[in-house]
């Protein structure tokens, strides 16, 4: 029962110490960061599927499927947060005709 709370109390403080990270970085730096964590996103979502490969029929598979749900549901997420904020770097587009 300790090994459980001491785990539970990891990720609690993981989770706030995420939270203070995120919350301090600058809105230009948004992008890149993003870029990175796309790529951490695509790494735990392979390793959710081979997770999901090697488990048991039962409580671990559905575990695992909806690790996998998950993963790629921040995955999609985090591409579609990236692609709009490319977007807002973009310039606005000339119209034909229009002079510089």
């Amino acid at each position: 029962m300790s090994e459980a709370m001491a785990l539970l109390a990891i990720f609690t403080l993981a989770i706030f110490v995420g939270f203070e990270v995120v919350s301090k970085v600058s809105s230009t730096l948004h992008t890149p960061l993003m870029s990175g964590a796309n790529a951490i996103h695509g790494i735990i979502l392979v390793g959710a599927i081979i997770v999901a490969s090697h488990s048991d029929p039962g409580l671990e598979l559905w575990l695992s499927v909806i690790a996998i749900v998950l993963a790629t549901i921040n995955l999609v997420g985090g591409f579609i947060v990236t692609d709009r904020m490319l977007e807002m770097f973009k310039g606005k587009k000339k119209q034909l005709g229009e002079k510089a």
